[in-house]
């Protein structure tokens, strides 16, 4: 449950953000410029600001006409960049700044989520009910995902047996591996509707050991943001709106999530995204923490790096004004 104090809060911040939006005012007439989007997963209320914007007529306020593409396993948003099929993705922050490290020409233009909702999950039946017991022990973990947990093993100087994950936790269910990756708001749900109760689990949450990374930000090329800087701020500025407005008409937000889920025939309900999308609130504004909404934290973005160069993942850290371009506040 929401306290009224925390309902206020985010009342408050949500018509902050709308007002601030409408001062910026929408693009004058104009022809509709093309734009497409890759979110970094399947249809559901992760990408609930982003359809509602869409929905909404938002992003064609602004001028722009967007193609919402329907991401996945299959299609990797971070290839689908790299590549120019798409102008704009959303990634975790992690993946961003392994990208960048990496040489691709990457930038971060809005920071939507500021804290971490990945986890492992174990049946406490298999014994592990500390992070040393999963020294050893068959790990699932997402390939588009895997930054996290690999600092997780390395921090604890864990030896796993990683088994690549897909698109459903049925591999875990069957006890075909002994952990698997689970995001808060999704996948641990699922498992609690399968008929395993908490207290038979035990959850590793990242962000409980020293490994909170922001995750959801809106990414594009640095060509694309030279080439096209207003579509880019205007993508931004109708995606925040979008957000906003999300989380003030949930119940709209989730008719407009449900026909994407439909569309793409996928194994939910409405239900399951109202969890998500309850729990979608609570990491793009976490209770004590008043960011506003598009904001990267110079100290949250060092945090990251730092954490991926001491756990050898990237070898250099990006400056944080070559990785972010901050168009959240731009007019």
């Amino acid at each position: 449950m929401i306290s009224s104090a925390r309902r206020i809060g985010l009342h408050v911040l949500c018509l902050s953000a709308l007002a601030v939006l409408m001062l910026a005012g929408p693009a004058p007439c104009q022809e509709l410029r093309k734009a497409t989007f890759l979110p970094q997963w399947s249809p559901q209320a992760q990408f609930a600001g982003y359809y509602v914007a869409h929905a909404k007529g938002f992003y064609a306020r602004r001028g722009i006409d967007l193609e919402i593409l329907r991401g996945g396993p299959d299609r990797p948003a971070a290839q689908a960049l790299a590549q120019e099929e798409v102008e704009f993705v959303t990634l975790f922050l992690s993946t961003g700044i392994d990208l960048r490290s990496n040489g691709l020409e990457i930038l971060n233009i809005g920071q939507i989520v500021q804290r971490s909702a990945l986890a492992l999950v174990a049946k406490r039946s298999s014994g592990i009910r500390a992070v040393k017991d999963l020294d050893g022990k068959a790990v699932s973990i997402w390939p588009d995902f895997a930054l996290q947990p690999r600092a997780f093993f390395r921090k604890y100087n864990l030896h796993v047996r990683v088994a690549p994950q897909g698109g459903s936790i049925s591999l875990f269910l069957r006890g075909g591996v002994d952990a698997a990756s689970v995001m808060l708001y999704n996948e641990y749900h699922t498992i609690l509707n399968s008929g395993l109760d908490p207290a038979e689990l035990r959850v590793f949450d990242f962000s409980h050991y020293g490994i909170n990374f922001p995750e959801d930000g809106i990414y594009c090329l640095e060509q694309t943001l030279k080439e096209s800087p207003e579509l880019c701020r205007d993508f931004v500025l109708a995606s925040i709106e979008g957000w906003a407005y999300a989380l003030e008409h949930t119940e709209e937000a989730l008719d407009i999530v449900m026909k994407h889920v439909r569309a793409a025939n996928l194994p939910t309900n409405r239900v399951h995204q109202k969890w998500m999308l309850e729990h979608m609130r609570d990491i793009i504004m976490p209770p004590g923490k008043n960011i506003p909404m598009g904001t990267l934290l110079p100290d949250e973005y060092r945090f990251v790096a730092k954490q991926l160069m001491e756990n050898g993942i990237i070898t250099s850290m990006p400056e944080y004004g070559d990785f972010h371009a901050d168009l959240a506040h731009a007019r």
